[in-house]
């Protein structure tokens, strides 16, 4: 059982403690400024915050001493020549049957540091960091400094290696409007999944291309899309152009991998060779974005379902949790300790976690909830906290 939380809010990092008298908040770290990801490296114990100052750019922030003091860490920043092809959101006269004339081609500059992902104990400086626009960070000595990974940056689904030149393919990865505030329209890395098995298997799931895989510590990638469905594509069985909202895998059983995705809930069994969709509408489980995985069975999963797209708020204003046990089969909601009239809470996508038996999630509306049933009952932990980006067990 974990007696730590760390929430990352439109206003700071939280740090949630347990102790005899229950779980009460630390005075608030890197006040006024959002922090869109908190987690531990489970390696040292390192804590990391995702800073996304308006004035001065994202920064990473680390502290080595439980939160007591923090300090920030050399910026990422792409190299000279890394560019990406502009892609715009569709207009109401758009004709995706005219051809779009030239590639239109943008400096690459960091404007969120989305997700960070730690690597295995063999290598113990290894971390990755994955950003908007659509770049992979990776830090051997962890945090120091950092590189692109030039294999992902490169890859044929976004246009080929624009350090050389002209494109030499299309560019198939879209952008996301609910990626950042401010209104940049970019791809973006959010969830990547290290294999505990191989820590050369690397995951990485974009908003909006899809999920890639790379089976040699991140030298080449392979699209991982077979199975998914976007429902707003010409062809929604595309090998490109899905919207993954989170993925993320069962430690124990790294072969099982869940994603919510803008148009489902889906299922892996096989390392992500192939995706099954298992929303199930008719109550509510299909839309949203975060999902959660046991630590020991890959069939079980959890998700805090919402009423797409436009409205995003609880689905008949009440909150609920649902958990599948069986890949995704059948599911049940949870709504015990939960508020079930006027609740307008959305989670993010790195808004709820698991550690053990205990879940987690906190809300846009700065409302915290605690499970230690494994999500079939909830206390509420706090309903004035800022609106919450993330959580991440200690």
């Amino acid at each position: 059982m974990t007696d730590t939380i760390l929430l990352g809010t439109r206003k700071g990092t939280v740090i949630i403690d347990r102790s005899s008298a229950g779980w009460r908040p630390r005075p608030i770290a890197h006040a006024g400024v959002p922090v869109c990801y908190a987690a531990r490296d489970p390696r040292d114990g390192t804590l990391w915050a995702s800073l996304d100052h308006g004035h001065w750019g994202p920064k990473l922030s680390r502290s080595r001493d439980g939160g007591e003091t923090w300090q920030d860490v050399s910026s990422l920043k792409y190299p000279d020549g890394a560019r990406y092809i502009v892609k715009y959101l569709p207009t109401p006269d758009f004709d995706p049957e005219t051809p779009a004339g030239q590639p239109e081609y943008k400096d690459a500059t960091v404007f969120k540091i989305w997700y960070l992902a730690f690597g295995s104990v063999e290598q113990p400086g290894r971390i990755y960091a994955g950003t908007i626009p659509g770049g992979l960070f990776v830090s051997d000595d962890g945090g120091d400094s950092w590189s692109l990974n030039r294999p992902l940056w490169n890859h044929d689904s976004r246009g080929g290696d624009l350090f050389a030149g002209e494109a030499t393919s299309e560019n198939r990865w879209g952008g996301t409007p609910a990626s950042i505030d401010y209104g940049v329209f970019e791809p973006g890395i959010h969830s990547i999944v290290v294999d505990p098995r191989d820590p050369n298997r690397l995951y990485v799931a974009v908003s909006s291309a899809g999920v890639l895989e790379s089976s040699d510590g991140g030298r080449s990638w392979q699209g991982r899309n077979r199975g998914l469905l976007m429902d707003y594509l010409p062809n929604p069985a595309a090998e490109w152009g899905h919207d993954p909202h989170f993925m993320t895998h069962c430690p124990a059983q790294p072969d099982h991998l869940w994603q919510q995705n803008h148009c489902g809930v889906f299922y892996s069994e096989d390392g992500a060779r192939s995706w099954r969709k298992v929303s199930l509408p008719d109550t509510g489980v299909h839309f949203g974005f975060p999902i959660a995985v046991d630590g020991r069975d890959g069939r079980t999963a959890w998700v805090v379902p919402a009423r797409a797209d436009s409205e995003r708020m609880a689905i008949g204003g009440g909150l609920c949790v649902a958990r599948t046990s069986d890949g995704g089969r059948s599911w049940q909601a949870f709504r015990a300790g939960l508020p079930q009239d006027h609740a307008y809470d959305i989670v993010y996508r790195h808004g709820l976690d698991v550690a053990g038996d205990c879940l987690c999630f906190g809300s846009t509306t700065g409302n915290v909830y605690l499970s230690e049933d494994r999500g079939e009952t909830w206390q509420c932990l706090g309903n004035h906290f800022p609106p919450v980006y993330s959580v991440r067990f200690g």
